[in-house]
């Protein structure tokens, strides 16, 4: 059984950071890729960044020079550092990682909210 725990989320006013960490647990081996998504109401999941072993991270472009992914392999951990937060990063923030040979597994975390208000 595989358990990915996050933290990390809050409210945080327009402009300021947060930083999320999901640590993976359990029967996990061979991580492919780590990474988070979001999901805001009324909208669909949406990759936010991933990061590869050995690949070229991702992010998407709405959150490109704002957010930065990285990873600390000796602990299963995968961050993401947001700074320059906007009301429109409001979501559920997920962290996902692909395992197994063969990157056969996805595993979820259980989300962790983040909202931007003033």
């Amino acid at each position: 059984q595989v358990h990915l725990v996050e933290s990390g989320g809050g409210l945080v006013q327009p402009g300021g950071s947060l930083r999320l960490s999901c640590a993976a647990s359990g029967s996990i081996f061979s991580i492919n890729a780590m990474g988070w998504y979001r999901q805001a109401p009324g909208k669909q999941r949406e990759l936010v960044a991933s990061k590869p072993s050995g690949g070229n991270t991702n992010y998407a472009d709405s959150v490109k020079g704002r957010f930065t992914i990285s990873r600390d392999n000796a602990k299963n951990t995968v961050y993401l550092q947001m700074n320059s937060l906007k009301p429109e990063d409001t979501a559920v923030y997920y962290c996902n990682v692909v395992w197994g040979y063969g990157a056969g597994f996805s595993s979820w975390g259980q989300g962790t909210q983040v909202t931007v208000s003033s």
